[in-house]
């Protein structure tokens, strides 16, 4: 890293932009580029949690990760996953949340044998037959329910507000957090690319204000009430201010690319990604780096 740098942020890239590679070859072509972890969505056909001799293929995937120098962290918003008739069905607000739960606790599960740096996932949409009084008693449960999980497991939690869900911004995931009571390892997942759709603050701001509670970043372009996932410079963020904000905050987790519609062309895009996102580190303005005290994980 040259001296004129942000220092200390680790770029990745999700495995739910390589839908079409085996996890092998996404993994090895992503540390080809460059990148310094990933961020994996448990999904049918890269590492299900359903599969047969699960733990078997969880430590080959361990291995690997290791043998290429790639930090990890699991997701968990894999598509029909659970229900093959309904995109994320069931959620934490369903008349029946435990297909949900128990996928939720593989998921922290998986992440503890992988040496994850957090297990993100998010609230759902309230179903249209769920009053919200109810919805949102089922989050706190399901919530709490995992949480339980991974203090066990001794890992980190990054729950997502993600536009359209009971929990869309940052302000609903404060109110979540407290009404569980502001549990340790209940940290914050940060998609860039939601603030700039939805938040009322600039996107530098937004990272400014969970920085004590970030422990894994999403990163994408998009525009302002548009939650379309855009391939960098296609949108309307200014990256160089948001990567100082992060490096100001000193947060030393994952800034993983979130392109998951770009499957059909993962390698060109993300060989492009990491090109820019290396171009916008070096035109991000040199700030104080360590402000503020991050839960993201160590490089």
């Amino acid at each position: 890293m040259s001296g004129d740098e942000v220092p200390g942020l680790r770029f990745g890239y999700g495995t739910n932009g390589f839908a079409n590679h085996r996890l092998t070859d996404a993994l090895t072509l992503l540390a080809d580029l460059g990148y310094r972890g990933v961020a994996l969505t448990l999904d049918h056909d890269h590492l299900d949690p359903y599969a047969p001799s699960l733990s078997r293929r969880v430590a080959r995937v361990a291995d690997q990760l290791r043998e290429l120098d790639l930090a990890v962290v699991v997701e968990t918003g894999a598509r029909y996953l659970l229900d093959p008739w309904h995109k994320h069905a069931p959620t934490l607000l369903h008349d029946d949340a435990a297909r949900r739960i128990d996928f939720l606790r593989r998921a922290v599960s998986i992440g503890a044998d992988l040496g994850a740096e957090a297990v993100s996932f998010w609230s759902g949409i309230r179903p249209d037959d769920v009053g919200e009084s109810t919805a949102w008693d089922r989050l706190v449960a399901g919530c709490a329910t995992v949480v339980e999980a991974a203090d066990a497991a001794d890992v980190t939690l990054g729950f997502e507000p993600e536009p359209g869900m009971l929990v869309g911004d940052i302000a609903s995931w404060r109110r979540l957090r407290d009404t569980l009571g502001a549990p340790d390892r209940f940290g914050i997942t940060l998609d860039i690319g939601h603030c700039r759709c939805l938040e009322s603050q600039s996107v530098s701001q937004c990272v400014t204000d969970v920085a004590e509670h970030l422990v894994n970043v999403q990163i994408d372009d998009m525009r302002r009430g548009v939650h379309e996932h855009l391939e960098f410079g296609t949108g309307e963020i200014d990256f160089p201010p948001v990567l100082a904000a992060l490096a100001t905050a000193g947060y030393r987790g994952l800034v993983a690319v979130e392109l998951p519609r770009h499957s059909h062309a993962a390698p060109a895009v993300a060989a492009r990604s990491i090109d820019f996102l290396r171009s916008a580190e070096r035109r991000a303005p040199v700030m104080a780096v360590g402000a503020a005290t991050c839960k993201g994980g160590q490089p």
